[in-house]
């Protein structure tokens, strides 16, 4: 028996991409433990990854290319050759480029793999072969939007800043199931005294390790962080002398935006008590560094860009970013560290072609022409899951003439509706570069065990097919590890810093940062922006995000137990996982004459979806929230929660609007 420990990387779409270690026996991955030499996630790993290798090991994996043969979405298919998928694929391909031009094709991925090279190598291939481009802004683009209109490129706090604060908002997150080391940063701050409140539109499972809970009508935080903000100018719990050197537009931000925002109408707006909304003021001014966490569900509402937007202004007033421990984290943005488009090679696009939007893929599936979307190559995401209005994105996916390509490593819903399905490798199955977007540690990870079955990576699939498709360019005949090493060498700037000989072994390692980076504000004016000139709306201010004419909002939140629709393939965390509940206030469930337990429909114009009721305190009246994506077959019913989002896109940046949703509930027992 052949025992090792081996080093990788976490791939998912989380912030932290952690370190990990990995016993492989005789080839086979057996357990899976964080790496404690990693200098951010330090050797934790959240209930989702410590048993990793049951994931690449599944029996449910996908080793062989299959080929449709019943009904679309039914789910029958027959194996074939590598050879015999590739080539179907050309030959369909060449068929709709000949009838309908290459932008009848397009290619869908988001975030299954967060490596660099293996995710968006794909749109090297489609950029060549002059595909419909996707706007890949399903995610948290507003939120980057409302970051960079205050701050620029501003580089964000590095996450140890945490611990030294005294007064620490977590605003719209759940961190224990999506940020679990800042979180753990957040109880050493706590250990040395630090109070620590958080903001949400319910009582999510973090609330177990905080000091007070502020509740808000979603889609409302813009108008709570204006009060803040006019009661720290009222109270002249400001940092003048900050102000005077590092911000612009002050002045025109008290006296044009913040007289409107009073805390009686900030507290009609946003449902919080006028009193409570003094208290955090106070709490926020007086505070020696406070220090913000910001989530990314608040930007996925119609409102989601300004919402963002205007949070930022916040520790500008008190001139948080000058102390020790003080600021804001959105989200870390080290993607300069390396020159991605040695990868993505917008160069091989012969001309620009048109932009679909990946939160629009019902409509382009079912109503764009000129021409139609033809054929749809997905990887590494589950848009029957994901996508929003699920209903309209089925419809496009059971269309017979669309030619649906799947590259995935199971049979998601997705991969039902394809008409060529082929088996993808885990992160252990292939190399990669890492970079995190919750701190500043990268990592280079090698392939450390054979691919299962006939699995194969997304380079070596686009390899194949531009090969089939007589592709000549000389960067499709590179191996992954050449196109890494062009990542690493030469260095970018950024890259000349860090310990170049520990990162090619494929140990973690740490982007330096510049001396005094907190206060070094890299904006069109050296300054905060909270007056914004090169803005179609220079100042901030407090819009209403979309109503929908139903009584409830509807939250979508994350599991501690899946992330989007990754790890459902798993037993052991679906038994852990909460069965698809509606958690709905008691007084509410008595209005509608609901009982605890019962099957429920949460419904609007869009779709309906069926759920289990769980009554509970923990939601205010007038919310309904469900934790977790679901696969169909987990389902009680033929849909899951994203039948009842929309299409419709955030104020800045075209992102999603997910948690832009009102429903009505009723029995589904009649």
């Amino acid at each position: 028996m052949n025992s090792e420990v081996k080093r990788s990387v976490c791939p998912y779409d989380c912030p932290d991409a952690c370190g990990l270690l990995v016993t492989v026996v005789d080839g086979q991955a057996v357990k899976v433990t964080g790496d404690q030499e990693h200098p951010f996630t330090k050797g934790a790993l959240c209930p989702k990854m410590v048993h990793y290798e049951r994931t690449v090991h599944s029996p449910q994996r996908l080793t062989r290319p299959l080929l449709r043969i019943g009904e679309k979405g039914a789910g029958h298919f027959k194996p074939i050759s590598w050879e015999e998928g590739i080539q179907h694929i050309v030959n369909r391909w060449r068929g709709i480029i000949s009838d309908y031009t290459a932008e009848a094709i397009l290619p869908y991925s988001y975030a299954g793999t967060m490596g660099v090279v293996q995710r968006n190598c794909g749109e090297a291939f489609f950029n060549r072969l002059g595909a419909s481009r996707l706007a890949r802004t399903i995610c948290s683009s507003a939120k980057g939007y409302g970051w960079a209109s205050v701050m620029g490129k501003t580089l964000a706090p590095h996450p140890d800043e945490v611990e030294k604060s005294d007064f620490i908002l977590l605003w719209g997150t759940n961190a224990l199931a999506t940020n679990i080391h800042l979180l753990n940063k957040v109880r050493e701050a706590k250990k040395r005294g630090a109070t620590v409140w958080l903001i949400d539109t319910y009582e999510n499972p973090t609330v177990q390790i905080v000091d007070k809970v502020v509740l808000v009508r979603p889609g409302r935080d813009g108008a709570l962080a204006l009060g803040i903000m006019h009661i720290l100018a009222r109270e002249g719990w400001i940092d003048q002398p900050f102000i005077t050197r590092y911000v612009q537009g002050y002045e025109q931000l008290r006296t044009e935006v913040l007289p409107e925002y009073t805390p009686d109408r900030v507290s009609q707006i946003t449902g919080i008590e006028v009193g409570l909304i003094e208290e955090m003021a106070l709490q926020y001014g007086k505070a020696r560094a406070p220090f913000i966490a910001l989530g990314s569900g608040l930007c996925r509402y119609g409102n989601g860009a300004m919402t963002v937007r205007t949070i930022t202004c916040l520790p500008a007033l008190i001139g948080a970013w000058s102390k020790s421990g003080g600021g804001l984290l959105a989200s870390v943005s080290s993607g300069s560290a390396f020159d991605t488009s040695q990868v993505t090679r917008e160069d091989f696009l012969p001309e620009p072609t048109r932009v679909v939007n990946m939160n629009q893929l019902g409509y382009a599936l079912t109503e764009l022409s000129k021409p139609p979307i033809m054929s749809m190559y997905v990887y590494h995401s589950n848009p029957a899951v994901v996508a929003p209005d699920q209903t309209m994105v089925i419809k496009g996916l059971m269309r017979e003439n669309l030619f649906t390509v799947v590259h995935e490593r199971f049979m998601t819903d997705t991969a039902r509706y394809a008409d060529i399905i082929l088996p993808a490798t885990s992160s252990l199955e292939h190399s990669d570069i890492y970079r995190a977007y919750g701190h500043y540690g990268i990592q280079r990870a090698a392939a450390i065990i054979p691919s299962v079955g006939e699995a194969k990576s997304n380079w070596e699939v686009f390899q194949l097919l531009a090969q089939a498709m007589g592709f000549e360019e000389p960067f499709f005949a590179q191996k992954v590890d050449d196109l890494i090493n062009r990542l690493i060498d030469p260095p970018t700037p950024w890259l000349e810093g860090v310990d170049r000989v520990k990162l090619q072994a494929g140990h973690p390692v740490e982007l330096s940062l510049p001396e005094n980076y907190k206060t070094a504000f890299l904006t069109p004016s050296g300054k905060i922006e909270l007056y914004n000139p090169n803005d179609a709306e220079p100042l901030p201010h407090y819009f209403d995000p979309y109503e929908d004419d139903a009584p409830f909002y509807l939250m979508s939140s994350p599991s501690l137990y899946s992330l989007n629709s990754s790890f459902n393939e798993r037993p052991d965390l679906l038994q852990k996982k909460e069965a698809p509940c509606l958690q709905m206030h008691p007084k509410d469930a008595e209005y509608k004459k609901l009982q605890d337990g019962q099957r429920v429909i949460a419904f609007n114009e869009r779709g309906e979806v069926e759920f289990n009721l769980k009554l509970t305190t923990a939601v205010p009246q007038g919310v309904v929230v469900t934790e977790g994506l679901f696969s169909k077959e987990n389902m009680p019913g033929d849909s899951s929660v994203n039948a009842l989002t929309s299409q419709r896109l955030t104020d800045r940046a075209e992102g999603s609007t997910l948690y832009d949703v009102k429903v009505d509930v009723k029995s589904g027992e009649d």
